[in-house]
């Protein structure tokens, strides 16, 4: 099961992260992967002036998501940790 954190403090708020949400919730649905993934928001993942803040599973890596990378993220990102 992979987990996408997506911070819906205040200034991902304002960047969109609801927009981010909406649309990571299209693509699961859309590549029939909701039995692999798992979204939920999350507060303030430190990176506040990077955009809207994604984290996968525990990684300590995070990544800036908005409303034009978000599908590229998602190819990139999320569907090959769905293939392991």
């Amino acid at each position: 099961m992979v987990t996408i954190s997506v911070c819906v403090g205040s200034a991902c708020h304002l960047k969109g992260s609801y927009k981010v949400i909406n649309s990571l919730q299209k693509l699961i649905s859309q590549y029939k992967l909701e039995a692999s993934v798992e979204l939920k928001g999350a507060f303030c993942l430190g990176h506040c002036t990077e955009g809207v803040s994604v984290k996968i599973d525990e990684e300590e890596k995070i990544y800036s998501v908005n409303e034009k990378n978000v599908e590229q993220f998602f190819d990139e990102e999320v569907t090959r940790r769905t293939k392991q």
